[in-house]
Formats: C-alpha cells, structure tokens, sequence
C-alpha cells in the first residue's frame, strides 16, 4: 500500500509533463519530454560522461555535511543545556540563520579560495546553524516530566541529561539533521555552478546551458533530484533504526 502511495505523485508529473510536451503547450526546445529526458540521463550514467560530476559532488555534499554535524550537535546539546548562554546567542544564531547562504559567497571566496574549501565551507556554516537550532530546541523542549523523575530519584545534573534530555531531543535533532543535508546538496550545487569548478552536477547544468543541450540540463536536474531523494530516504531509515521508540 505504501508503495502504491509512493508512485502516485511521480506519476501524476510524469503524465502532466508528458502531455504538457504531447500537446506542445511550452515549446519542446525548452521542455522536452519526460522519455527523451529519461532516455538521455540513461545515456549520461551508462557513458560514465557523468561519474566524476557525482562522485565530487556527493563528496562535496558529505564533508560538508559531517563538519556541520561534529561542529553543530554538541554546539547544540551545549546551547539546549544551558538555556541563558542560548537565549544571549539566540539573535546571532536567527541572524546567520536568516541571511541566504548564496549572500556569503563573496566573504567565504575571499577567506578559502575558488576551490572546493570555499564551496563545502558555506555549506557546512550554512548546516551547522540549522542543526545548532534543532539540536537546542530539542534539548530544550525534552519532556520535564521524565528529568524530574529521575532528578528525584537523586541524578545528577550529568546523569539527567545523559539518561534523559539527549535522548527526548534525538526527534528534533533529526529533523534538523534532515533538513541540513537537504540544504547541503543544494549549496553544493549552487556554488558548482557560479563559483566554478573542473566536476560537479552544478557544473555540468551550466555546460549543458552554454551548448542548450536542453535534455542534457534537465537529465541532471532530474538526476539531481533523485540523489537527494534517495539520500533523504536512507536518513530516514536510519532515524527509524537510531529513535524506534519514538511515536510508541
């Protein structure tokens, strides 16, 4: 059942773009159809012209990503801990948080260079606000009830937090941890594409745009959109796996 779930809105986009390019309602130079694209990212993957552009991206995306997470969860559970050190670094936090990651392009080219540092560095900063923020509120909306059970029971202030605030914050911290890897891939394509780069998805959309291979772009776009998927679904089955009680 959920599998049938699962297809349905893929196939109500493919049947809308087929018949949307069917009928030529946008020029098919600048929407081609969902089997000709299909049939030119087969092409792509099984030519190997795409490999290396994955493998630097998906190795840009995962260092960034780790950074952000070593950087982002114990900054967090610290934070969430000790609620006046959060409330007085609270501003700093929404400000960075608030800003477009694209705005500091700029700033992190001038510290790192045009190099792949630059490009993991605004995204992992970019990361690490987003998990300092869920990691903070989990720990800091953690059920009450069950820390004052234990604290009398006579648990220390460590004890408290290791047997009871971690864990109630693993959910919130999760979401955040989600949601960071989504906004890791899409800075890592973004700055492939504007900063510059030999490999990379990003860069390969812009090569596709400067020669309109129009397929091509949307290929990638396309193929794009399944990493990220597929990355998102093998988090979530590891969060299943981490927070089963969760919801019990």
């Amino acid at each position: 059942m959920k599998v049938k779930n699962f297809l349905i809105g893929p196939f109500i986009i493919f049947i809308l773009w087929f018949f949307i390019s069917k009928f030529n309602l946008i020029n098919n130079f600048f929407l081609p159809g969902p089997f000709e694209t299909i049939k030119e990212l087969i092409t792509l993957i099984f030519s190997g012209e795409l490999t290396k552009d994955i493998i630097s991206t998906i190795l840009r995306m995962l260092f960034a990503f780790i950074i952000s997470l070593f950087i982002g969860i114990p900054l967090g559970l610290f934070l969430g801990s000790h609620k006046r050190i959060y409330e007085s670094c609270e501003f700093l936090i929404d400000f960075f948080r608030s800003i477009p990651s694209t705005a500091l392009f700029p700033l992190f080219l001038l510290i790192f260079g045009i190099g792949d540092n630059s490009k993991i560095a605004v995204a992992a900063f970019a990361s690490t606000l987003i998990i300092i923020f869920n990691t903070a509120y989990g720990v800091m909306n953690s059920k009450k009830s069950r820390e004052l059970a234990v604290r009398l029971m006579g648990a220390t202030r460590l004890q408290r937090f290791r047997l009871i605030s971690f864990w109630e914050s693993l959910p919130q911290t999760f979401i955040g941890l989600r949601t960071a890897l989504s906004l890791t891939l899409i800075i890592i394509i973004v700055t492939e594409m504007f900063i510059g780069t030999y490999s990379g998805l990003g860069r390969r959309i812009i090569d596709f745009q400067y020669v309109y291979n129009i397929k091509g772009i949307y290929a990638v776009i396309l193929l794009t959109g399944i990493i990220g998927y597929l990355v998102n679904a093998i988090f979530i089955f590891l969060e299943k796996k981490v927070i089963h009680w969760h919801g019990n």
